[in-house]
């Protein structure tokens, strides 16, 4: 345990030290800006396995020691039916960074194991859904998700490209079908690129995807949407290294004055209402 220990120590002065202004200060930055955490809030940090969320954990601990804003937090974990090497991967690294883990247990992989369109869709629905059921019933008003920088920004670009609508990813919601509860993206400002090179720093190893229907599919990830649009921003950015920052300001700087036609709340409206 002591080895483990002076490892989490290690991992943590990574962030307060190299990845400081990288990691952290944009952590910060991303709560403050976007007023993510409250006094008296109880927030289910939601772990996957993968870099991201096992990142946002250690942040959450991390800041849970030198704040003076009074909150609670557990950490997450949702086992929708991982073979038993990725549960242990799992189990592993949370022990090995010192977090203080709580697992549940749900039967998605085997239910969308039966759906033949769309399942990966499908999941991502149930496993929201299932952390929101579980946060609540431990007291939670909030839950925490992993999704970063380059999420924000794919997403913007996928839904332009694929989906035939200018529509971003919002730092923090409040759930629909869960009354009183918000979601929040705390890593919202942290760009993918500095989440590797902190796992590389640090010599960590994460889950990269535990579901059981792309763990031995390669080609499927290769050509999905998303791989696509990574690939394409990062073509661009040989040619303009501020392409990213360009798209994820955009989204914080939308004229709707210059558009024919948008929607709000779910109501359809055109610049002929106003002309």
């Amino acid at each position: 345990m002591k080895e483990d220990l002076s490892k989490a120590q290690s991992v943590r002065r990574s962030i307060s030290k190299k990845f400081r202004q990288s990691i952290w200060a944009k952590f910060i930055g991303a709560i403050k800006h976007y007023d993510l955490i409250k006094e008296n809030d109880k927030i289910a940090v939601c772990i996957s396995g993968g870099k991201d969320s096992m990142l946002m954990a250690v942040l959450f601990s991390m800041l849970k020691e030198h704040t003076e804003i009074p909150f609670e937090v557990v950490y997450l974990v949702m086992n929708p039916g991982y073979n038993e090497a990725n549960l242990q991967k799992l189990k592993e690294n949370a022990e090995l960074l010192n977090i203080p883990i709580e697992i549940f247990e749900s039967d998605i992989f085997r239910v969308v194991s039966h759906q033949e369109k769309s399942p990966c869709y499908l999941c991502a629905r149930m496993r929201r859904g299932n952390l929101y059921s579980k946060a609540k019933s431990l007291g939670c008003n909030k839950i925490a998700l992993g999704h970063h920088f380059s999420d924000v920004i794919e997403t913007t670009v996928m839904g332009m490209f694929y989906s035939s609508q200018l529509q971003a990813m919002l730092p923090k919601l409040k759930s629909q079908n869960f009354e009183g509860m918000e979601l929040i993206r705390p890593l919202y400002c942290i760009n993918e690129e500095d989440i590797v090179k902190w796992t590389e720093y640090n010599s960590l190893s994460f889950l990269r995807c535990a579901c059981r229907f792309t763990e031995n599919s390669e080609e499927d990830e290769l050509l999905s949407k998303r791989k696509e649009t990574k690939h394409l921003i990062k073509e661009l950015k040989k040619t303009n290294k501020n392409i990213e920052n360009s798209i994820f300001s955009s989204i914080h700087n939308v004229c709707l004055d210059t558009f024919p036609s948008y929607k709000s709340e779910g109501e359809e409206h055109s610049f002929l209402d106003k002309f």
